[in-house]
């Protein structure tokens, strides 16, 4: 059917998802993080402003320019599998991140990101078990992301949430803290913590399986 014209700045969720290039689920899960200002009808269809999906990729298009993701090893296919993300915006870092958790040589299925939007996009097809992030970083930070996660599905409210961050506790409480039970560890790196983490997580989803 075709728009009218006063309905030419308004979008659907499906129609917001094909503009963004992403699926359907993520622009749902933007919209009920509040990521994305949207509304419903009377109907009870959610609609969005055209101009809000457009300042979106122009965010995410910045947000993205000249990052290279570094390569992640296929995790073991036997066994039980805990899925981890990390999402960190200095690509050295980053590739360190990969590296150190190669090196653990655990039953293991690695995502990276390298802020918080390409994160919720890989979210929206998969949510990890155990998030590792940076918070302070370009586009969306790690403030927005993790806040944004929060009461949208029991996935993610079980979603475990570690920030390593440079940020000092009162940096972080300066800038709204973090929601409850999101542990934070501060650069550099602490790794043996969290292969410690790791594994512990590991061995809980083993006894549960």
């Amino acid at each position: 059917m075709r728009k009218s014209a006063a309905n030419d700045d308004v979008l659907s969720t499906r129609e917001a998802a094909e503009k963004l290039g992403v699926a359907l689920r993520t622009v749902q899960l933007w919209v009920e993080g509040g990521v994305l200002p949207a509304w419903k009808t009377a109907g009870g269809h959610r609609r969005i402003s055209r101009l809000a999906v457009d300042r979106l990729i122009s965010e995410r298009t910045a947000a993205l320019a000249g990052i290279s993701l570094p390569p992640v090893a296929p995790a073991p296919v036997t066994g039980a599998r805990l899925q981890l993300m990390v999402v960190e915006d200095e690509p050295e870092l980053l590739r360190l991140f990969t590296m150190v958790i190669q090196a653990w040589d655990l039953p293991l299925v690695v995502t990276t990101a390298a802020n918080g939007f390409e994160a919720l996009l890989l979210m929206g097809q998969q949510c990890p078990d155990l998030l590792v992030t940076d918070l302070h970083m370009p586009g969306m930070d790690g403030f927005k992301m993790i806040n944004s996660l929060r009461g949208v599905s029991p996935a993610f409210d079980e979603m475990e949430i570690v920030v390593v961050t440079a940020l000092a506790p009162e940096e972080i409480s300066h800038r709204g803290g973090l929601p409850p039970g999101v542990r934070v560890f501060h650069k550099p790196v602490p790794f043996d913590e969290l292969e410690t983490l790791v594994r512990e997580r590991i061995g809980t989803t083993s006894a549960h399986a």
